[in-house]
């Protein structure tokens, strides 16, 4: 019962992933239309970040036998910095590079939305998953795995073909190299998570994105005001933004953040993975009514051949003795069907001898 319930929370974990990525990233898109300032988006949404936690805190108190006060389970999460939990050094040492990277990540992707289709700049960061493989192989001494080494080529082969689509037009060119750099730096994020912050549980997890909404607020603020007054990113006045726009854009994309932290504690982490590569034909699906995409040969082959690799790396490590323990089962189930076939006729055989007075002895 707890597998099925499981594979239904799957089910809808899935679903709800794919849909608050394909949902930001088409906001996004509508947002352009009219307001362009990428890095205002970006620093924007990244404050919504600060609620993570609040949010979480408000399901212990939904779920929770034994309920806990907000600074206790604060400070019980915090534990993630280490066991003196979040200090003023700790807080500017673990968050800073981390702030950095999520910052980049985020920027390069919206900047990329601008020169490539979604479906395009969706399709490209799924290669977030190979970089992040080839990270953890250098840096981190994990095993080394044929298959995985597959996935990543069919990753940069995919990234060349996405370039090539367009006849490697200038705009298409940079589109590219900014999707990947958003790959890029999001695997760099993951990698240096593991190796500095090891694993966390819900909680924690809440806790650290929470901290990285306020190093956002606090720090990095001063950055859309230099670009607001040097006219790189200006706009009217504040009523002549797209609030609604910029709210939907941000608290799907705290959705997206949420879900696949959660989706971790209440199903299996492969199915969110799949829930993120679905995002791609989620995109297509809306870029094709909206008509602004037209699947040429090239560009179909990219896109398919990228979520290949996306699937490969989903593979355990142990995938190759899981597969050989299947296929003998296969064949102890097969061989034993036929011994029983053998048996079956035997008797048959002795059945109709004694039917006609004699008694046959089958051959072993």
């Amino acid at each position: 019962m707890s597998m099925v319930l499981k594979a239904a929370w799957g089910l809808l974990i899935i679903l709800s992933v794919s849909s608050s990525w394909v949902g930001t990233t088409q906001i996004v898109k509508i947002t352009y239309k009219n307001f362009y300032c990428p890095f205002f988006m970006t620093w924007f949404s990244t404050n919504w970040n600060i609620m993570f936690f609040p949010v979480y805190y408000s399901g212990h108190l939904a779920t929770a036998q034994e309920k806990q006060s907000p600074m206790k389970k604060f400070r019980e999460c915090s534990r993630i910095f280490g066991e003196d939990g979040l200090t003023l050094k700790l807080f500017l040492k673990r968050t800073a590079p981390f702030s950095i990277l999520w910052t980049l990540t985020n920027y390069l992707y919206l900047l990329a939305l601008k020169k490539l289709t979604a479906t395009d700049v969706s399709a490209l960061f799924c290669c977030n998953k190979a970089f992040v493989f080839l990270l953890s192989w250098i840096v981190l001494k994990d095993r080394f795995m044929g298959v995985r080494i597959v996935a990543a080529i069919m990753a940069i082969t995919g990234i060349v073909m996405m370039a090539y689509a367009d006849n490697f037009h200038a705009d298409s060119i940079i589109g590219v190299a900014f999707a990947v750099g958003s790959a890029s730096t999001s695997a760099l994020y993951k990698v240096l998570f593991k190796m500095f912050l090891g694993s966390a549980n819900f909680g924690e997890a809440a806790h650290f994105v929470s901290t990285l909404g306020f190093f956002n607020l606090i720090f990095i603020s001063f950055t859309p005001v230099i670009l607001y007054f040097t006219k790189v990113e200006h706009w009217s006045s504040f009523a002549a933004l797209p609030w609604g726009c910029l709210c939907g854009m941000a608290g799907l994309w705290l959705a997206f953040n949420i879900l696949v932290n959660v989706g971790v504690v209440l199903t299996y982490p492969i199915l969110i993975s799949i829930g993120t590569v679905l995002s791609v034909p989620g995109n297509a699906a809306v870029d094709l009514l909206k008509q602004e995409v037209i699947f040429n040969v090239v560009r179909l082959a990219a896109t398919i051949i990228i979520c290949i690799g996306f699937l490969l790396m989903l593979l355990p490590e142990e995938w190759d003795e899981i597969t050989l323990r299947f296929i003998n089962s296969l064949k102890e189930k097969k061989s034993e069907e036929h011994v029983d076939d053998i048996t079956d006729s035997s008797v048959h055989l002795r059945s109709r001898s004694r039917a006609n007075g004699t008694v046959s002895i089958p051959l072993a």
